[in-house]
């Protein structure tokens, strides 16, 4: 940010030094608060100030002076030059706390308004969203200003306590004040057909050490409070140095050199020159003269009345006249050169101000039209990202509500095309659960297999035709493990009355209930984990579509809602799964078809099994042969190969065509175990069959009872158990209630908006 540079006022301005004798009412204000500013400066001035009315200042960099220095520098006095109201002093706490000053001319009578902002609470903690409030009522009398100001700052320093204690009560301070300062600030407005239109802040003087009492921390606090109003850009730092002390132990211009190293936008201010030791006048002239430290914009030089002439009630007017007849008399103020002496006096003082404030507002604008785009755009997302506030019409709100989660279920339970969709999660848990009940399949073992190869045993062979139903299964996996002679033992034992080489079908019915009860496991396994993942599923899609409103207790409401639902068909489902397990207890197919081919297959099976080992031979030769090519039928043959081929074809011949060479094994001599083998064959069959209707009925009747049945229904569940009964819009009205976080974080983004577009609005005015 560039600002003028460094100019002398000329004696044609508009505040030359010989028009202070001239006030007509001995109470007006005069500098800043006189109203003979050109018409450009109005305009800049009074569209800043318009600007701060608006409360942007929070939000962007306006322009704006800020008075600086160390404790008793002169600021205060300085200020009440330039505002026209006497500020309090006798308890020092005028310092101990920012005072901004809004002046603005207008056609009514004078009036001062005064107000407290609270920027942090009460235990320095900066508030999300500024307050601003009232203290008292408008002021008409500027006598009464000064003891106004005085309680406000002592509510500001006392912020536990109820600000109408300060404001009705005794005009004294209290025994303990519970801050020694603030960043917390008294705002002063004041309008009048004699102000002009500007804003600027008293800060805190800088402290250099805590008295008795003090808290530790004040130091740091005073000078982080000014760093954070001078480090703005805009910000133009009017620097007090009283000549009573020397320069360089004045910690302000070090602070103000910090934060403006070029001296662009800071203006000096001597104060007291009237205090200066006897002799040391000419260490002060360079300052003026703009050698020593210099600035762009110049140091100058006032005299305000000292406290003896304030406790007489000397008037602003008297005051100048004073001002003035100083630097006239005194050495060696009264002979520097014309130049230099247009740097003496606040009314010159006054000028620069006015000149440099109006000039950057000027330059200002142009940045100030981008920002506020650019902040009220980003404000207008931030609103956009929040939830929608409460419907005026809390019933149907919650009718939508409603209606669009139950959509969402309705979806979901029925699939949707998402990797990560509630089905797709279901897929692994039944594959799962298929596995488990293909596990329980018996293995039954014919002499002399074993299931795990052995010295003694080989391991059996596959069950190729069941490759492409259950692929190579070599052998079942995990069930119940019987030998021939088990089962020829159970047999033995189950024979009644029955005829010689005929056993009781309880034996096989043992057999398949001894695998079927194994089937139970599984099941719940299965149906435990569908409803685990459906209650997670449900859980969330109730917190994504109900989250913004658990502060009423919709969220809440609903989950119960929900929950209750979900339970219920849990339970019929889980009622459902056990009559299915009981239904599996007894044996029974109507698909014989398939019973009879299975059972054929895993006959030809075991006693291939068997036969491998008794019959060896006979059992290779069938392996080992291959049909010899018709144009060499015997020619070359092996003995084995034209034996095979011989069998065969004496076969054919006899009306047995079609006989492959393992049908041969059926020539051979009746197995001791032939009906132990039947057993076998039979109940594995039966496994075959149960297994897949029952992997098929278990997943189907869970997706059906509790997946499906989710879905159904669950908006007249909602409607019934939130929409029923008496004074239903109030009840919905409360469960819509938001969250205080939510509802503070709009109000806020709300107000600053408002802000925002109030501001743009004032500068699209002026153009």
């Amino acid at each position: 940010m560039s600002f003028l540079s460094s100019s002398p006022a000329t004696t044609t301005s508009e505040f030359s030094s010989t028009d202070i004798s001239k006030t007509p009412n001995e109470d007006d204000a005069i500098g800043l608060s006189d109203t003979k500013l050109s018409k450009k400066r109005r305009d800049m001035l009074d569209l800043t100030n318009q600007l701060h009315s608006t409360g942007v200042q929070a939000d962007i960099d306006l322009p704006q002076i800020a008075v600086i220095g160390s404790q008793s520098a002169g600021k205060s006095s300085l200020i009440e030059s330039i505002s026209g109201i006497k500020l309090p002093r006798a308890s020092g706490t005028c310092t101990r706390c920012p005072t901004e000053c809004r002046l603005s001319h207008s056609s009514s009578p004078w009036k001062c308004t005064v107000s407290l902002r609270y920027t942090v609470d009460s235990n320095g903690e900066s508030l999300k969203q500024i307050r601003n409030d009232a203290f008292g009522p408008p002021i008409t009398d500027r006598g009464d200003v000064e003891e106004r100001l005085r309680r406000a700052q002592r509510a500001i320093l006392n912020p536990s306590t109820d600000v109408k204690v300060f404001l009705n009560g005794e005009d004294k301070d209290p025994d303990e004040l519970e801050l020694t300062f603030s960043s917390n600030c008294v705002s002063v407005q004041i309008s009048g057909k004699d102000v002009a239109d500007l804003s600027f802040c008293d800060l805190p003087g800088l402290i250099a050490s805590v008295g008795k009492g003090g808290n530790k921390g004040d130091v740091a606090l005073v000078e982080n409070l000014l760093v954070s109003y001078i480090n703005k850009p805009s910000c133009l730092i009017l620097l007090t140095v009283a000549c009573e002390t020397d320069f360089e132990t004045q910690k302000a211009n070090t602070l103000a050199q910090e934060h403006d190293p070029d001296g662009k936008r800071t203006i000096g201010v001597l104060t007291k020159p009237d205090r200066i030791a006897a002799g040391d006048e000419k260490n002060w002239i360079p300052y003026l003269e703009n050698s020593k430290e210099p600035l762009d914009l110049g140091w100058y030089c006032v005299k305000q009345p000292d406290t003896l002439q304030l406790n007489r009630g000397i008037t602003w007017s008297e005051a100048r006249a004073n001002e003035e007849e100083y630097f006239k008399e005194k050495e060696p103020w009264c002979s520097l050169p014309f130049h230099s002496q247009q740097h003496l006096g606040t009314v010159n003082l006054v000028e620069r101000l006015s000149d440099t404030l109006s000039e950057l507002i000027s330059r200002r604008l142009p940045e100030l039209q981008d920002e506020l785009d650019v902040l009220i755009g980003k404000t207008q997302e931030g609103l956009k990202r929040l939830p929608l506030p409460p419907s005026t019409d809390p019933l149907t709100e919650i009718l939508h509500l409603i209606s669009a989660f139950s959509r969402d279920i309705s979806s979901s339970v029925e699939g949707t095309p998402d990797d990560n969709g509630l089905i797709q999660s279901l897929k692994p848990k039944q594959q799962a659960f298929k596995t488990s009940i293909r596990a329980t399949a018996p293995q039954f073992i014919p002499h002399p297999w074993s299931v795990v190869s052995s010295e003694d045993a080989p391991v059996m062979p596959t069950m190729e035709f069941l490759s492409n139903e259950d692929g190579n299964v070599s052998p079942e996996a995990s069930g119940d493990v019987l030998d021939l002679d088990d089962i020829m033992e159970r047999a033995e034992k189950a024979r009644t009355r029955e005829l010689p080489d005929n056993y009781p079908f309880v034996v096989t019915q043992k057999l398949i209930e001894s695998f079927i009860h194994k089937w139970e496991r599984p099941a719940l396994n299965l149906f435990e984990s569908v409803h685990a993942i459906l209650l997670q599923h449900v859980k969330k899609k109730v917190q994504d579509h109900f989250v913004r409103f658990g502060q009423g207790g919709l969220l809440q409401t609903v989950q119960v809602i929900v929950m209750d639902h979900l339970k219920k068909c849990h339970e019929r489902t889980k009622s459902h799964l056990e009559w299915l397990l009981r239904l599996e207890t007894r044996p029974f197919t109507m698909n014989t078809h398939y019973l009879a081919d299975y059972k054929d297959k895993f006959l030809v099976y075991y006693k291939g099994c068997r036969q491998k080992h008794d019959n060896r031979t006979l059992t290779e030769n069938i392996n080992l042969y291959t049909p010899p090519p018709a144009s060499n039928r015997y020619n070359s043959l092996t003995n084995v190969q034209e034996g095979m081929s011989k069998v065969l074809s004496g076969l054919g011949q006899l009306g047995l065509s079609g006989v492959k060479p393992d049908d041969l094994h059926r020539l051979l001599p009746p197995d001791y175990y032939e009906t132990a083998l039947g057993i076998m064959a039979s109940c594995r069959a039966y496994f075959q069959v149960a297994y897949k209707r029952f992997t098929d009925y278990v997943p189907l009747a869970l997706d059906r009872d509790l997946v499906l049945a989710l879905g159904d229904g669950i908006e007249t569940v909602l409607i019934n158990g939130i929409i029923s009964g008496d004074n239903t819009t109030q009840r919905c009205r409360d469960l819509l209630q938001e969250s205080p976080a939510v509802a503070s974080r709009r109000e806020e983004l709300q107000k600053k908006l408002g802000r925002l577009q109030k501001a743009r609005q004032e500068l699209m005015d002026l153009w």
